[in-house]
């Protein structure tokens, strides 16, 4: 297919030049299981829709059933098979723009559940599952790759997982294992989350805890904010753009009900767009950001919940801060200029990068109808220098994207920001000017000691709908 061979040349000319820590995140599509409480809020629909427009660049492991706070005592398989049955009617239209789209009965085959039990009363000697057997053979399958478990309900047959694994296999080979995991949860939403994280340590963890969704980073993707655009989350555009006029998946997207597709920032930094990479929650990505500490629990408790707060015992990846300017279009002149105002809080690290993947979102939708050519595919951005620089404290440097290319062949825009909140850098750093050119010059700010600067490049299309992807160059300044 044109866009895999493009996106060949793409990884040969571009990629070359990535660290070794991070290539897993840029030549591998990362392996994921879901456990979805299916059926107690109608946005895990929403989030599966999603998903399996995705699942040609994530690789679903398994979509395993299970309960949560909001539904206690029983498990929904059937409702994912309803899905994947809209999917099959799509499949055929959908390898017309990737070839390697899962077929439907693969999917199919991954479908299994967790018991139909409330939290920890899921979790003990005999009380194994489908699913936490299947989440144990899943880890010990031959595969170097971390195995991402995206938790949009309860967590207990994950939970159930570890504690066979802890008791039936050798010290060492439990940490292997467990070694492997990566877990997002939205929220807490049983009280087996704090027993995996008190009683394994060592497990990669990402959660906003507390009792208030509305204080979790995961809730930016539902975020109405005055002062900024929020039309991709009107209901208006949602039936527009997903649900009607798009083939029988989107019809089985249901109108929002409680909050948009409150899970799906359980896998949003999965998708490989160039800026996500999950392996650093605090360099911010389309599920946000995240920073390693362990939380005061006082600031957690805001009211009454049915699953219990407690203590955090460590440090875990959890809600971080971004200061964020947007740039709005200008009718004459360069295209776009800074806006007049800020934004400061955790749920700006997601709702910052809202309209880029939901437009993302609605051009996969239109992939399920329309034929290659009148439908919209990402660009590519390509850079004709390294993504990690070592500079000199005041030195003078350059950045190109000259060779960028689009496989619609659609023109492109480009911006060039800092984010300085995934570097280590806290002083002051402006962007050349214009930092809407393919080309960028920038200089290194003075240091005592060895800083590093993020630069996100973005490169967005002109197509129906505008698509953007990026390229993150990581400068790493040192004193003269």
């Amino acid at each position: 297919m044109r866009v895999l061979y493009l996106i060949g040349i793409y990884m040969f000319i571009g990629l070359s030049s990535f660290c070794q820590d991070d290539r897993i995140n840029i030549d591998q599509n990362h392996r994921v299981i879901i456990l979805t409480d299916m059926e107690a809020d109608p946005d895990d629909t929403q989030s599966l829709v999603r998903l399996l427009l995705y699942s040609n660049e994530i690789e679903i492991k398994g979509l395993i059933a299970t309960t949560s706070c909001w539904l206690k005592k029983e498990v929904n398989p059937n409702s994912i098979h309803r899905i994947i049955n809209a999917y099959e009617r799509v499949h055929t239209n959908l390898l017309l723009h990737d070839n390697t789209y899962p077929t439907p009965d693969h999917l199919m085959s991954l479908v299994t559940e967790g018991l139909p039990l409330y939290g920890m009363l899921g979790v003990g000697d005999g009380k194994d599952s489908d699913g936490s057997d299947w989440i144990i053979r899943e880890l010990e399958a031959v595969d170097d790759r971390p195995l991402w478990i995206s938790v949009w309900g309860g967590v207990n047959t994950l939970a159930q997982a570890l504690h066979t694994i802890k008791e039936t296999k050798t010290e060492a080979e439990a940490k292997r294992l467990i070694d492997k995991l990566r877990v997002y949860t939205i929220s807490d939403q049983d009280d087996s989350g704090i027993w995996i994280r008190n009683q394994f340590p060592g497990v990669f963890y990402i959660v906003s805890p507390g009792d208030h969704y509305g204080s979790a980073t995961w809730n930016g993707i539902m975020t109405v904010k005055e002062g900024v655009d929020n039309s991709t989350i009107r209901n208006d555009w949602l039936a527009e753009h997903i649900q009607q006029g798009h083939g029988p998946l989107g019809a089985l997207y249901p109108d929002v009900s409680w909050g948009i597709e409150g899970d799906t920032p359980a896998f949003l930094s999965l998708i490989p767009n160039g800026l996500n990479n999950s392996e650093h929650p605090e360099w911010g990505g389309w599920g946000g950001r995240y920073e390693l500490y362990k939380p005061d629990v006082e600031k957690t408790k805001k009211g009454t919940s049915i699953v219990p707060i407690e203590a955090e015992t460590r440090a875990i990846w959890t809600n971080a801060s971004d200061t964020y300017t947007p740039y709005i279009p200008k009718a004459y002149g360069r295209n776009v200029k800074l806006d007049t105002i800020s934004f400061t809080s955790d749920k700006v690290t997601l709702w910052r990068w809202r309209d880029e993947f939901q437009h993302d979102f609605a051009a996969r939708m239109d992939w399920c109808t329309l034929p290659f050519k009148e439908a919209n595919h990402p660009p590519i951005p390509i850079l004709s220098h390294p993504d990690r620089l070592t500079l000199k404290s005041g030195e003078s440097f350059r950045l190109d994207a000259f060779y960028s290319t689009d496989p619609d062949e659609d023109n492109l825009s480009f911006l060039w920001f800092a984010y300085l909140e995934a570097g280590t850098y806290d002083g002051e750093f402006k962007m050349s000017q214009p930092e809407n050119s393919h080309i960028g010059y920038l200089t290194a700010p003075e240091v005592t000691e060895s800083q590093t600067i993020h630069i996100i490049l973005k490169v967005s299309d002109k197509g129906t709908p505008a698509l953007s992807r990026y390229k993150r160059i990581i400068v790493n300044v040192v004193p003269d």
